[in-house]
């Protein structure tokens, strides 16, 4: 059987290397299908998604992880967000036809962060200029200057399928750095239509046939929107009472979309004076106790 919408770690056995692969199918024709743009443009959020599943790997969390590149030029907003149980979703806002090119071709001068919003703790955030051929090479980046750990990350996405293998040092390990050497060699082969083709196992193979691999149980990937009625409700509530009612004097319903999954939210007055009542209820009990 293919394998497909799964994430694969692995580890070198007797090497301080370790890795990832993932495979996005269905979850990626999802996500994809509430967005716009041109096929490169499809292309960058279809590299951001199965960037954002491996790097959600790479730490022990509970909550979400969000890779937002931002730019000044055709291609303003790119999110790509996938939580600890590997459920994603992803947005691209911009041009509709923008020029295959650098990233800073297409996004002009902008940034990539990395947001960690944990249930367990304060959010962490990294910041890196997105600069460079591709996003692959901006999350490099981001590892070497705010984690000094040697990585390697390969991107691709076409009509179909949002690939991705990473590879990165584990600096405890002695002889990490000629380990590193080593396996970033054998890697270097591997090519864009073989990512495409290979299921996991086939892929290590072909690169690291002669290493001993620890290959780990595969976890299931999924599209999941996590835009609610109640947490609508919430965002009404802290907009307040006098710009509610402002928005509701010029048109009898508020409406709201989910740029996310396209999800369609209406609110008329009796709705927004429930939503104002009930939460207000609420805070009061909790201030209360």
């Amino acid at each position: 059987m293919i394998e497909q919408d799964l994430l694969r770690r692995f580890l070198f056995e007797e090497l301080g290397v370790r890795g990832e692969w993932v495979k996005l199918t269905h979850s990626w024709q999802a996500a994809k299908f509430h967005q716009r743009g041109s096929e490169n443009v499809q292309q960058q959020l279809g590299q951001a998604l199965a960037a954002v599943v491996m790097l959600s790997a790479t730490v022990k969390f509970t909550g979400s992880m969000i890779l937002q590149a931002q730019g000044d030029g055709d291609i303003k907003t790119l999110v790509a967000q996938a939580t600890d149980q590997r459920k994603i979703r992803g947005l691209v806002r911009g041009k509709e036809n923008v020029a295959e090119g650098s990233l800073e071709t297409m996004f002009g001068q902008g940034r990539l962060v990395l947001t960690i919003e944990s249930e367990n703790g304060q959010p962490y955030q990294g910041i890196v200029p997105l600069r460079g051929s591709n996003l692959a090479a901006v999350v490099q980046t981001y590892f070497e200057q705010s984690e000094q750990l040697k990585t390697r990350l390969w991107l691709f996405a076409n009509a179909t399928h949002a690939v991705g293998l990473l590879l990165q040092e584990l600096p405890t390990q002695e002889n990490h750095e000629a380990d590193w050497e080593h396996i970033e060699i054998l890697a270097n082969t591997v090519t864009e239509q073989e990512l495409f083709d290979l299921d996991c196992e086939q892929l290590l193979y072909r690169l690291f046939n002669e290493e001993k691999v620890r290959l780990f149980d595969p976890e299931p990937v999924e599209f999941s929107c996590a835009c609610s009625r109640p947490n609508i409700e919430k965002t009404l509530f802290a907009m307040g009472r006098t710009e509610l009612e402002d928005i509701l004097k010029e048109q009898d319903i508020i409406e709201v979309n989910c740029e996310f999954c396209s999800e369609q939210y209406r609110f008329d007055k009796i709705d927004v004076e429930n939503i104002l009542s009930q939460q207000s209820h609420v805070n009061t009990s909790e201030t209360r106790h």
